[in-house]
């Protein structure tokens, strides 16, 4: 009889270093104040960089569903990314909507995008999942480079800032703040999931999906749920994304991004939390910190993935499978 892993700790490794409440409500506090001093201490063009390291801090946690928790290899996650930034950006410019009206409608247009990329792929596996993923990332950029509504190959320029309470978000500090609470209640959100019967159900389908099937579990949607709930994750981060640059291009949604989500989720560790938000903040930071290094840093960085792979083959911090 197949053996499905316990209950997953979604800290993982930290349970052992945060045993008490105190030391876990301690490292959060440090973490918090962390952020909020941050862009006292790095300057405007550090909180420019911190702004993008937590944009791919929350597009990984939403990767991180569907790769890290089901076990669904996506290679055109930013097809998500894109659907939320262009509705925002079609919506606020052509139909004068209020950003905050847009939002929702952005997620709702994204729920669907991950139930059309969703439904086709629920009998695929390995590369025939990675190729039909791949391509519908691909025709989301493409139909984007290609239509008049989408701004063609120059995108859309002019997307306003969204008003919150009378607070106008429109300076980089001010979505730097913004970024930080969407990073804290995606990192609550995966948080609250992982340890979900939906969690356990993703868990189960990922190791064994026939057993997983035989004890009862539809995964059918339990596949769909990850490719909808990463969906989500994606199309906020791409509003809050077009509303912060004010302009948005199909290049910014190329099978690069995609590909780098993917490298921050894999690099941390699959399916573990602290892992996937390390990972982002090294894919972003890692090539600006190797900036002095001029045309040789992409190498040098580059390299010193490789050698993380070969030593940390299953990640930097990757999460433990109990059995």
């Amino acid at each position: 009889m197949a053996q499905f892993p316990e209950r997953p700790s979604a800290w993982g490794g930290l349970a052992t270093l945060l045993d008490t409440p105190q030391k876990r409500y301690a490292a959060i506090a440090v973490i918090l104040v962390a952020m909020a001093v941050a862009p006292y201490i790095f300057g405007s063009y550090g909180t420019v960089i911190l702004t993008n390291a937590l944009l791919y801090v929350l597009l990984a946690l939403g990767l991180n569903i569907v790769v890290g928790y089901a076990g669904l290899l996506d290679l055109g996650f930013a097809a998500f990314f894109a659907v939320g930034a262009y509705t925002v950006g079609i919506t606020t410019l052509h139909f004068g909507l209020n950003f905050w009206l847009a939002l929702p409608l952005a997620v709702l247009l994204a729920i669907v995008a991950g139930v059309v990329i969703g439904a086709p792929t629920l009998r695929l596996r390995s590369d025939y999942l990675a190729i039909v993923t791949l391509g519908f990332g691909e025709i989301v950029r493409i139909t984007a480079r290609n239509l008049r509504e989408t701004g063609g190959a120059s995108g859309l320029i002019g997307i306003d800032s969204p008003w919150l309470f009378g607070w106008h978000i429109r300076t980089p500090l001010d979505f730097y703040y913004v970024f930080c609470v969407l990073a804290i209640i995606g990192v609550i959100a995966s948080v609250r999931l992982a340890n979900s019967r939906l969690g356990r159900a993703w868990l189960y389908v990922r190791h064994d999906e026939d057993a997983a099937e035989a004890m009862g579990i539809n995964r059918v949607k339990v596949k769909l749920a990850a490719y909808v709930v990463g969906a989500i994750y994606g199309s906020i981060g791409g509003a809050f994304f077009a509303a912060n640059l004010g302009a948005i291009s199909p290049e910014s949604f190329s099978f690069r991004q995609s590909v780098l989500i993917l490298m921050a989720v894999i690099l941390g560790g699959m399916g573990k939390i602290p892992g996937v938000i390390l990972g982002a903040f090294i894919v972003i930071l890692a090539p600006e910190l190797l900036r002095d290094f001029g045309d040789l840093r992409l190498l040098i960085f580059a390299v010193g993935l490789l050698l993380i792979m070969l030593f940390r083959p299953s990640g930097i911090w990757p999460a433990r499978s109990k059995r």
